[in-house]
């Protein structure tokens, strides 16, 4: 059988699960370790198309619960994908929208993260179409074991998702590499709540792989990733990764609800696990310490919001750590972000112009901070997979952290 995903592993260090390798697409290659840019809505936020290339991404992750409901997937469809209808031409991926329901599910009026200790983002102004629904259940999403019946965080619509649903949706979005679509619950749900969950996420990954691989143009132009869950147990996520490993899928995620503190641990176990010779993808999650720390338990791509978040907010990446660009004293610091970064904000800009900008309240600041903070990311990547190949991985983490204040 044909397929359109295949992963090489150029090297991986001995006695450790750091590699370096290389994932073919039907629109080019991705270089392992990467960063994939997040564009949910088929938008890097505050980034042009144009400028990808530049600013060293060379893939980008859309979410299909965004997009199924504006523009909607046939308009997507309709212009030959969703890398067309952005005007990007390298590698896409779409993740299948099950965080995104299930959140809006648990999280009506709680707080729900991938991380169970960090600030998180709140669902505001949340229109609810079936109030006895709502009132019945206190939140905007119901799981069965067939689906998930939720309600648009737009206008309240009454929308329903199965795996085979999310499928049918990412394959008219055209991604080059789609996920399983799985359910989510809290970080802090009891094990039991999350063994119920991490089962019903392996039953819809076997419905989700059937419902590729019988559609025999989509198995041929787009590869399918299964996700690992389990949350925070290790007991869990080894069985899941288990689980899923007996499955024929083309690459895997590791998804929802770590904490920093048990990441390293369990990811190394999990992906001892997982076939060697597919791809891992860590959803989510993308910090320069997380780069390290899923790299060295044998992580190849990852994804986060991070650098545009960030930079919207004033907060920029430099070799020493975070940066607020807000601070009185850039107002006369004619330096760049980072002496260390040659990215073409740096070679521009001074400090003292972006801190401007951003105390003016101009939208340039908050582009530009972006920018940097996407180049930061995707460069620091490239450099830990050079350091693979060169085989100077832990000498230069060390050197890495031992400057960067998290």
């Amino acid at each position: 059988m044909r397929r359109p995903i295949t992963f090489a592993v150029e090297k991986q260090l001995p006695d450790s699960l750091a590699r370096a390798g290389i994932i073919q697409t039907p629109h080019g290659p991705i270089k392992t370790p990467a960063f994939i840019a997040v564009a949910t809505k088929a938008t890097a936020k505050g980034l042009q198309s144009l400028q990808f290339k530049d600013l060293g991404i060379q893939a980008l992750i859309a979410n299909a619960y965004h997009l199924y409901l504006t523009p909607g997937e046939k308009i997507v469809e309709e212009t030959g994908g969703v890398g067309k209808f952005m005007a990007w031409e390298g590698p896409t991926m779409t993740d299948s929208g099950g965080f995104q329901v299930f959140s809006l599910g648990v999280g009506f009026g709680k707080q729900v993260s991938k991380f169970s200790k960090e600030d998180v983002p709140r669902q505001a102004a949340v229109a609810v179409y079936d109030e006895d629904i709502a009132t019945e259940h206190g939140k905007l999403a119901i799981v069965d074991d067939e689906g998930v019946t939720f309600t648009s965080h737009h206008d309240g619509t009454l929308h329903r998702f199965t795996p085979e649903r999310s499928i049918e949706i990412q394959h008219a979005l055209g991604a080059d590499i789609i996920f399983a679509f799985d359910e989510f619950v809290q970080p802090t749900a009891p094990i039991e709540e999350q063994r119920e969950s991490m089962e019903r996420t392996h039953r819809w990954a076997a419905r989700s792989l059937k419902a590729h691989r019988q559609n025999i143009a989509k198995n041929d132009s787009q590869g399918i990733y299964g996700i690992v869950q389990g949350g925070r147990y290790e007991e869990l996520r080894i069985e899941s990764a288990k689980t899923l490993a007996e499955m024929d899928f083309d690459g895997y995620g590791i998804g929802g609800s770590f904490s920093k503190e048990d990441i390293l641990g369990i990811l190394d176990k999990v992906n001892r696990e997982l076939p060697r010779e597919k791809p891992r993808h860590l959803l989510g999650i993308g910090e320069p310490e997380d780069i390290f720390i899923g790299t060295a338990a044998g992580i190849d791509t990852f994804d986060c919001v991070i650098p545009t978040r960030n930079g919207r907010n004033g907060t920029v990446f430099t070799a020493k750590g975070k940066m607020s660009m807000e601070r009185a004293e850039l107002a006369r610091d004619f330096s760049p972000i980072d002496a260390a970064c040659n990215c073409i904000v740096c070679r521009t800009y001074t400090r003292a112009y972006i801190h401007h900008l951003f105390r003016a309240k101009e939208m340039l600041g908050l582009v530009l901070a972006s920018m940097h903070n996407m180049a930061f990311l995707t460069s620091l990547t490239e450099k830990v997979r050079l350091s693979i190949l060169d085989g100077t991985f832990e000498n230069y983490r060390a050197e890495f952290l031992s400057a960067y204040k998290r």
